[in-house]
């Protein structure tokens, strides 16, 4: 009997505890960070990419960004 008496309490704390805790606001989550880095944008294709993964292509003092050597290779073409 105290055994059933004992279940029937901790049942209804745990639903009063759960209805309590569903009422409580989420925390807010934080957007994922790139780490920082920026995009930039491939002028092949359009398409932005990581800047430290990005095709880096000089020439003199100008830095171009591709999203792969297959792009830097059209762009060289051109």
């Amino acid at each position: 009997m105290r055994f059933a008496l004992l279940f029937l309490w901790l049942a209804a704390a745990a639903l009063v505890a759960r209805i309590f805790l569903r009422r409580l606001p989420l925390p807010a989550r934080r957007a994922r960070s790139v780490g920082g880095d920026e995009l930039v944008k491939d002028p092949v294709c359009q398409t932005y990419v990581v800047k430290s993964r990005a095709v880096r292509r000089t020439t003199g003092d100008d830095v171009t960004y591709f999203c792969s050597d297959e792009c830097a290779r059209r762009a060289s073409r051109a």
